[in-house]
């Protein structure tokens, strides 16, 4: 009798599992030292099954981290939100962005200091690193809009990114020593938002 098809469902299952299994082991022995046979056996399948739901461990990573960008993006799109107002929404953003990497240290890494070769390949993956992109500059367009800044927004976002991500890096490699990380972040904004001559919006609340 001819083995059942799986359905969608299961297929999704699968695939699921299988991007478990290697998210363990790009964390532990880092993606460029895992292969596809590992992988399999962390799930206790044969070798060739993984080859049935992904063409290659580049494959693999990049839905790992579509899945990471996303569930970051859901984050920060929560944050925006639940803001009650403008004036609110750097800081929201700001503190979703540092609870991503605390909570999720190995997923930070993975889409933010991992440069993945050929990612034009891969248009999950890209949606979702533009969807990380654009809500890094979203919320700063609102508060423009708003009054409370003034400028280029994409500049203005990506400058409040580079100064999370650099502190974030610091902090989760042990290196803000005599420093706390929050005191660092409150400062540096609080700096930027004056080198722009705006008021800081709620960086105490």
């Amino acid at each position: 009798m001819a083995k059942k098809a799986k359905t969608d469902a299961e297929i999704a299952a699968f695939r699921e599992s299988v991007c478990d299994a290697a998210t363990r082991l790009f964390i532990e022995r880092g993606p460029q030292n895992v292969t596809m046979r590992q992988i399999a056996s962390e799930l206790g399948v044969s070798p060739m099954t993984p080859y049935r739901y992904f063409k290659d461990k580049d494959e693999i990573l990049a839905a790992v981290r579509a899945a990471a960008f996303n569930r970051f993006s859901e984050g920060l799109e929560a944050a925006v939100a639940n803001a009650p107002d403008a004036r609110s929404m750097g800081r929201a953003v700001g503190d979703a962005y540092v609870d991503f990497a605390t909570r999720y240290p190995a997923a930070y890494q993975l889409i933010f200091t991992l440069n993945q070769p050929n990612e034009e390949r891969y248009p999950e993956l890209r949606a979702a690193n533009a969807r990380a992109q654009e809500n890094m500059v979203d919320y700063v367009r609102r508060m423009i809009a708003a009054g409370l800044l003034e400028g280029d927004a994409q500049l203005i976002g990506y400058m409040f990114w580079a100064s999370l991500h650099g502190i974030v890096v610091l902090d989760l490699g042990s290196g803000l020593r005599g420093m706390d990380g929050h005191t660092l972040r409150e400062k540096i904004m609080r700096t930027l938002y004056a080198g722009m001559k705006v008021h800081p919006p709620r960086l105490d609340d």
